[in-house]
C-alpha cells in the first residue's frame, strides 16, 4: 500500500448539478430526521419483549450496557465528522482513513444494507397497518397494497425539500416519545406491582437473572445485549445529510444527542415494563406474548395503569412509527446511492440533484425499484400478512443491521489511520474510543451471526443462514469495483471517496 502526499486538497467540492441543498436542515430539523430513523415506539414494542428474553428483569441494564458500546463508538465517530462532509457518510469515512478499495467496499456494504433494512421497515408498516385497521374496522386491505404504497410515498417525499420531509417525522417522533413517556410515568406514579426498586438497573444482574432462566430456560444475554444494541440503528446517521446542514457541529450535537435522548427513553420505557409487570412477572408476560396469549406485553400494563384509550394510541403509533423509520431511512439509502453516482462509480444520473429543490430524486427512483424487486420476491414466495413480519421485516432487519454493524466497525479502524496522519489529535478520541469501540462493533457482530436463527425464528432457512455471507459477498462486490476501477480509469479511481464538502486540512491519503 502506497501513502502519497499532496500539495493541493484531498478532497473535491460537488460539480455542478450535483449539489445537494445547502443549509435546508437546522440543529432540530436534522434531529428529527436522524432520531425518527430509531423508531423509538417501535423499538421499545418489538425489543424490550426480546431484551427481557434474554435477561429478564435486568433489561434496563442492557440497554444502558448497549448505550455505552455505542457511546465508545460514537467518540471516535463525531470527531470525523467534524472533519469530513459528505453524503457519503460510512464511505467517505473509510475511503479517506483506509483508501479507496476498502472505501467502495464499505459503500456496497452499506447501501445494501440500508435499503434492506428499508425493505424490513416497510413490511413491518405493511404488518402492523394491516393489523390494526382489521382490529378497528374489521376490513382487510391487502399486505401487497400497503407494500406498494409506502414506495409511492417514499418517492413523492423523496421529490421535495428534505425539510419538508423532516418536519413530517418531527411530528411522528414527537408523538411516539408522548406515548412512551405518558406509559412510563403512569406506571412509576402508581408505583408498578411491587414497588419501585434499583435492582434492574444493576449491569451485573445481566449475566445471573433467576427469573428470566425460571421462564426460558438457558437465557441468552447475548440475544438481550444484540436486541438492545439494535434499537439504536439509525443514530449513525446524522454524517449523512452532513452537505445539507447548516452547521458542522450540529452533526456531532445530533449525533451524541440522539444517543444520550433514546438511552433515557429505553431505560425508562424497560424499567416501567418490569416493574410494572412485577420482577418475577415481567418474564413470564414476555413469554406469554411468544406463545400468542397477548398481542403485546406491553398492552396488559396500558389496559392497567393508563386505561384503554393508551393501549389504543400505541397500536397507532406503531404504525405511524415505523412509516416515520423506513421513509428516514430511505432517503439514507438514496444519498448513499447519490454518493457512488456522483463519484462515477455507479452510472452518473444517479449523482444528480433536482434543479430547483436539490433533492438526489434520480437516486431515490432506482432505490424504489430496487426495493420493488426485493420486496416482491419476498411476496412471491410468501404472500401471507405473517410473512410481510416474520419473514421480510424480521430477516431483513438482521441483514440490514449486520451491514451497518460492520461499517461502524470499518469506519473506526478508519478513524485510527486518518487521525494518525495529523500531528496533535487527541489520542483518546482518535485512537483509544475508535480501537475499543471496533472491538465492540465486531462483539454486536458476532452476537447477530451467532444468535441469527432465534432472532429469525427459523432454523435452518436459506435466506438466515446466508445472512453473513451476503454481507461479506456485498463488500467484496464493491472491493472488486474498486479494483477494475483502477485498472481501468486512473482518473475516475481518485475521484472515489473525494467529494465532500469542507475538509479541515489537506491529508495524505492512501491507494
Amino acid at each position: 500500500m502506497t501513502t502519497i502526499t499532496t500539495s493541493t486538497p484531498a478532497a473535491r467540492t460537488p460539480a455542478a448539478g450535483s449539489e445537494l441543498r445547502r443549509d435546508a436542515l437546522g440543529i432540530s430539523t436534522l434531529f428529527f430526521a436522524t432520531a425518527t430513523a430509531i423508531a423509538p415506539l417501535t423499538a421499545a414494542l418489538l425489543g424490550v419483549p426480546l431484551v427481557v428474553f434474554g435477561v429478564g428483569w435486568a433489561a434496563p441494564a442492557g440497554f444502558l450496557v448497549a448505550a455505552a458500546m455505542l457511546a465508545v463508538f460514537a467518540v471516535g465517530y463525531v470527531e470525523m465528522a467534524r472533519r469530513l462532509r459528505s453524503a457519503g457518510g460510512f464511505y467517505t469515512f473509510v475511503s479517506a482513513g483506509l483508501g479507496r478499495v476498502p472505501g467502495l467496499g464499505t459503500a456496497s456494504m452499506v447501501t445494501t444494507a440500508y435499503a434492506v433494512f428499508t425493505a424490513s421497515l416497510i413490511g413491518a408498516f405493511a404488518y402492523f397497518t394491516s393489523t390494526t385497521i382489521e382490529s378497528w374496522t374489521g376490513s382487510s386491505i391487502p399486505v401487497w397494497a400497503l407494500l406498494v404504497g409506502a414506495l409511492v410515498v417514499n418517492l413523492v417525499f423523496a421529490y421535495f425539500e428534505v425539510r419538508i420531509t423532516a418536519r413530517v417525522l418531527g411530528a411522528f417522533f414527537v408523538a411516539e416519545l408522548a406515548g412512551l413517556l405518558v406509559f412510563a410515568l403512569a406506571v412509576l406514579v402508581q408505583g408498578g406491582a411491587e414497588g419501585l426498586t434499583a435492582a434492574p438497573l444493576n449491569p451485573l444482574a445481566i449475566l445471573d437473572n433467576q427469573g428470566a432462566i425460571a421462564v426460558f430456560g438457558a437465557a441468552a444475554p447475548g440475544i438481550a445485549l444484540y436486541s438492545a444494541f439494535s434499537s439504536w440503528l439509525g443514530f449513525e446517521m446524522a454524517p449523512s445529510y452532513s452537505e445539507e446542514t447548516q452547521s458542522r457541529r450540529g452533526i456531532a450535537r445530533v449525533t451524541l444527542g440522539t444517543l444520550l435522548a433514546m438511552a433515557v427513553v429505553y431505560v425508562l420505557v424497560s424499567y416501567a415494563f418490569v416493574v410494572g409487570h412485577g420482577l418475577d412477572g415481567a418474564a413470564a408476560a414476555v413469554a406469554g406474548q411468544f406463545q400468542g396469549e397477548v398481542a403485546s406485553a406491553f398492552y396488559p400494563l396500558t389496559d392497567r395503569y393508563a386505561g384503554a384509550a393508551l393501549t389504543h394510541a400505541f397500536e397507532l403509533l406503531i404504525v405511524t412509527s415505523v412509516f416515520a423509520a423506513q421513509l428516514a431511512v430511505f432517503n439514507v439509502a438514496a444519498r448513499y446511492l447519490f454518493a457512488l453516482g456522483r463519484d462515477g462509480v455507479l452510472p452518473r444520473a444517479l449523482g444528480r440533484t433536482h434543479g430547483r429543490r436539490g433533492t438526489p430524486h434520480i437516486a431515490s427512483g432506482v432505490l424504489a425499484i430496487a426495493l420493488a424487486l426485493y420486496i416482491g420476491a419476498f411476496q412471491v414466495h410468501d404472500a401471507s400478512r405473517d410473512a410481510a413480519l416474520l419473514k421480510l421485516a424480521i430477516w431483513s432487519s438482521l441483514l440490514g443491521i449486520l451491514g451497518v454493524i460492520a461499517a461502524q466497525a470499518l469506519t473506526s479502524f478508519a478513524i485510527v489511520a486518518y487521525f494518525r496522519r495529523i500531528p496533535g489529535a487527541s489520542r483518546w478520541r482518535t485512537l483509544v474510543a475508535p480501537l475499543a469501540g471496533a472491538g465492540l462493533m465486531l462483539f454486536s457482530a458476532y452476537l447477530v451471526v451467532h444468535n441469527r436463527e432465534t432472532l429469525a425464528g427459523a432454523e435452518g432457512a436459506p435466506f438466515v443462514e446466508a445472512i453473513p455471507w451476503t454481507v461479506v459477498a456485498a463488500f467484496a462486490a464493491g472491493v472488486a469495483a474498486a479494483l477494475w476501477l483502477r485498472a481501468r480509469d486512473a482518473a475516475g479511481y481518485r475521484a472515489v471517496g473525494r467529494v465532500v464538502t469542507e475538509e479541515a486540512q489537506p491529508t495524505p491519503y492512501h491507494t
